[in-house]
């Protein structure tokens, strides 16, 4: 079967961001199926060709360049989202192929997989990822009734086009229930947990921390991810402000990239914590994420306080499973009630940074219960979240689009 599969922000693991679609397509290779990628350049500018193709591990990509980042505003960001829909629509219908595959975020990504799928004359599987247009309305980003109206026709519209649609959470697959489309076209393939990625000996960790004079072997609390606006990294500078008072030996580390990561080191600086129990890395290869992982004591994910956002499948959350570390989270919704069902972390309060580093610091105390957790996070990986299961889910429902189709 050939797939083509639509992700405008495909990244591999020497990239930094999460690697769901290189994982997944490089399983539906192995089990022996043409994938074309078809994707973009963030940093495009440095390209003058129109379209670059490669081999990476078997899957064909195609990258179209388009500069983006995530400090642009909307207005940019939108013409970033319609450069490549335009493109992206010709460019894989003239690759032909058996079924069309279209993971969002964008949303617009559904603009190109309905133009190819309709070309073709081939199925059209669609992946929410997030419930847009729902998070840029809660945040205010679509704050005009035209542009709601027409964000929310999108969204009809892409999943009307669709045999099926993926939602990566419960939530999102409500979500996608209640703006019409069918539940029993539905199906839930959370993100996954890569244990065999995150299955390093102790000693990558004890080499992390060896390279960071002020750690030690002081217990180290990390956020690994995006400084996006959503996702509210400043929460974690006012914890460690609380914890500095209660117990200053305990560590923050936060690596990434994003808009608001230099208003989190001048918050840190304001706060008096940078450099003293909070500290800030760039971005690193997702392949050097798990030495990260297991260098850590707690690892979290983290978000502002918005309903929306509890319906999320963040990659950090899985990967802190993947780890065998303990997670904590500010947030209520469906992986709060997998922590505390599973005893694999906590859920600290997201508008009172003294109670979270209470708590905090009362669960970094118990060690017995530490390594519990970690225990407890790598079943869950392995039992319920297992990439190589969910790549197989993933793989029945394109190759059962695809069946239908020539029956």
């Amino acid at each position: 079967m050939k797939i083509i599969y639509l992700h405008q922000y495909f990244v591999t693991p020497e990239m930094s961001g999460g690697t769901r679609s290189y994982e997944m397509a490089r399983r539906m290779v192995a089990a022996g199926h043409e994938v074309h990628m078809v994707t973009s350049l963030t940093d495009g500018a440095e390209y003058e060709k129109e379209w670059i193709q490669e081999s990476i591990e078997g899957i064909n990509v195609h990258w179209l360049p388009v500069p983006y980042d995530n400090t642009m505003n909307y207005a940019r960001r939108l013409i970033a989202f319609s450069r490549f829909a335009r493109a992206a629509g010709n460019y894989a219908t003239k690759l032909g192929g058996d079924v069309v595959f279209a993971t969002s975020t964008p949303l617009t990504i559904a603009i190109p997989a309905v133009k190819a799928s309709r070309a073709l004359r081939v199925p059209m599987v669609f992946e929410v990822r997030d419930l847009w247009p729902e998070l840029p309305i809660a945040m205010g980003a679509l704050n005009f009734p035209f542009a709601k109206g027409l964000a929310r026709r999108l969204e009809r519209w892409a999943y009307s086009h669709s045999d099926r649609v993926i939602g990566l959470s419960p939530g999102m697959c409500e979500g996608v229930a209640k703006a019409g489309f069918p539940a029993k076209n539905t199906v839930c393939i959370p993100n996954s947990s890569d244990v065999e990625l995150f299955r390093v000996p102790d000693s990558e960790g004890h080499r992390f921390r060896a390279e960071r004079e002020w750690l030690g072997n002081h217990k180290l609390v990390i956020y690994a991810g995006t400084f996006g606006r959503i996702n509210g990294v400043g929460a974690l500078v006012d914890i460690a402000a609380e914890m500095k008072v209660i117990d200053p030996d305990v560590k923050f580390l936060v690596v990434g990239k994003g808009a608001e990561y230099d208003l989190v080191r001048y918050k840190a600086r304001e706060k008096g914590v940078l450099g003293s129990n909070f500290f800030m890395e760039d971005a690193i290869p997702k392949s050097e994420i798990p030495a990260l992982f297991n260098a850590a004591t707690v690892c979290t994910s983290l978000f502002i306080g918005l309903e929306p956002m509890w319906n999320n499948s963040a990659n950090k959350f899985f990967d802190a499973l993947a780890a065998g570390r303990p997670v904590m989270i500010n947030y209520g919704g469906w992986q709060s009630k997998l922590l505390r069902d599973n005893q694999a972390g906590i859920t600290v309060p997201n508008d009172d940074p003294k109670a979270a580093a209470e708590k905090l610091y009362d669960y970094l105390q118990d060690e017995p219960g530490l390594e519990q957790a970690g225990h407890n996070a790598l079943r869950l990986a392995t039992e319920d979240f297992s990439r190589d299961k969910l790549a197989a889910q993933l793989i029945g429902v394109l190759e059962g689009v695809a069946a239908e189709r020539h029956v």
